[in-house]
């Protein structure tokens, strides 16, 4: 069995819900993508990997986007009421769900992720590597981290470009997600809640990459003196394994965070013929690494963070 815990839906009353708050959102790569909207088709694609298991995040665009506050509360609501109607409705499909929250109002958005956890058990809760252009180190966000902690549930963590370095998700992304994991780390979040928990999207994009270059050039004079070894703090990512089949990737954040911080992700159904979800099976087995380290990866961590009966 297997756990795909980076896997992208727009509910169907949610996204018609959106729609009416704005078009926009229909503009999106993910609301043309008939498996991302379209529930039939989902399950007719996921009948070719009956063993994988989804973890279902609502795709992007980020509610607060392309909606005011009061609008982004109502249509977060509709998004995990529907999200847990479906882990309930097909639970050999779908083992868990993230919550969608109203990011441009982090008071309300404390009290969804209460309720899509307490009340509809949902695992987590999803927000953007920015709110609105504004970085993850801005303290008004960290009553949600604390949160989190305390509920010791997963953030994922899903990147969203800026607009003055876009390129349609190719570039801007892998680089807004290094960004916000720096910001995090400099903003000595995991000093203040040492059990918190982010999934990052795409493998941890730049960091293990540049690993050495984050090591030599974070010297003590650029960050603040209660980081001591911020390098450290970068390895306490998890991070899904959605590079698209790439082993060498795959390898090369195996090297920086370890088999224990990875879990297998896919973008699905984003893809042709959901051929994303094969590619990434057949990255990880290509991997060199023991057996029960892939055992890990593509299930036993999922379980663990999620804390899910399985």
């Amino acid at each position: 069995m297997k756990i795909d815990v980076f896997a992208h839906i727009l509910p169907e009353k949610y996204l018609a819900a959106y729609s009416q708050k704005n078009k926009a959102v229909l503009d999106q790569v993910e609301a043309r993508n008939r498996a991302v909207i379209n529930l039939e088709t989902r399950l007719r694609l996921m009948d070719r990997y009956p063993d994988v298991l989804q973890v279902l995040t609502v795709a992007q665009p980020p509610l607060e986007k392309f909606v005011k506050p009061k609008d982004a509360v109502e249509l977060a609501r509709i998004a995990n009421d529907e999200l847990a109607e479906l882990v309930e409705k097909y639970p050999d499909k779908f083992i868990a769900a993230v919550a969608c929250l109203p990011m441009n109002d982090v008071d309300a958005a404390l009290v969804e992720a209460d309720r899509a956890i307490t009340q509809l058990g949902l695992k987590g809760v999803q927000i953007y590597s920015r709110i609105n252009g504004e970085p993850l180190d801005n303290p008004k966000f960290k009553t949600l981290y604390e949160k989190m902690a305390n509920y010791d549930l997963p953030i994922w963590i899903h990147p969203t470009t800026d607009k003055e370095i876009d390129t349609g998700g190719l570039l801007g992304w892998p680089f807004e997600t290094a960004a916000a994991m720096y910001r995090l780390v400099l903003s000595g979040v995991f000093n203040d809640y040492p059990n918190i928990k982010f999934i990052t999207h795409h493998c941890g994009s730049m960091i293990p990459t540049f690993a050495n270059r984050l090591q030599w050039l974070l010297y003590p004079s650029r960050r603040p003196p209660s980081i001591k070894n911020p390098i450290e703090h970068f390895r306490k990512f998890y991070n899904d394994t959605a590079l698209y089949g790439n082993t060498a990737g795959l390898m090369c954040a195996y090297a920086f965070f370890g088999a224990d911080r990875m879990l297998f992700g896919t973008d699905a159904p984003l893809g042709p013929k959901f051929g994303l979800t094969l590619d990434t099976i057949e990255s990880i087995q290509r991997m060199t690494i023991p057996d029960d380290e892939k055992e890990k990866i593509l299930v036993q961590n999922a379980v663990s963070l999620l804390a899910l009966a399985f």
